[in-house]
């Protein structure tokens, strides 16, 4: 099997619990935060929307460029969802599409002139696919602290059974 036929099988696997799960972000909350030092809802739920949409960018580009980067704001659930749809679509086809040979270029996350790290890119995509599990992973917990019901990922959770 093709390293893209894995990787879109991980990623076909892990969209649908993750819009579940912004499906049921409380779109008045966004500037909640569990503690001060934490990220607002709002912004969590904005970058889990967002990073399947990176994977377009890493596995058609060779860098990033964090200083060009848009910033946070506090979203509709509905505009969440709908760019989380977007960025699911775009991502799916841009990993879809790959050779094996194209995960060994090398790949860059910049900020402005400076250089934060290079790999291949085929880490990069893995590295972000283990990253954005973490993310959703937060939220999940946001979510219980404000008693929101959190729907099953991997198996039942205290609110639902099995998916």
């Amino acid at each position: 099997m093709a390293m893209a036929e894995k990787l879109t099988a991980e990623f076909d696997r892990e969209m649908p619990p993750t819009r579940k799960l912004l499906e049921r972000v409380p779109g008045d909350k966004g500037p909640w935060k569990p503690h001060p030092k934490s990220f607002a809802l709002g912004h969590l739920a904005q970058l889990v929307s967002d990073m399947p949409g990176w994977l377009t960018r890493i596995a058609r580009g060779v860098d990033i460029d964090l200083a060009s980067a848009g910033g946070y704001g506090f979203h509709p659930t509905t505009t969440l969802l709908e760019n989380f749809d977007k960025n699911v679509r775009e991502g799916r086809a841009a990993l879809a599409e790959f050779k094996d040979s194209d995960y060994a270029i090398p790949w860059s996350l910049k900020m402005g002139d400076k250089v934060l790290f290079t790999d291949e890119r085929g880490m990069v995509i893995r590295q972000t696919i283990n990253h954005f599990s973490h993310h959703r992973g937060q939220l999940t917990v946001y979510l219980r602290l404000l008693d929101v019901p959190v729907p099953s990922i991997y198996g039942p959770t205290a609110d639902e059974g099995w998916g």
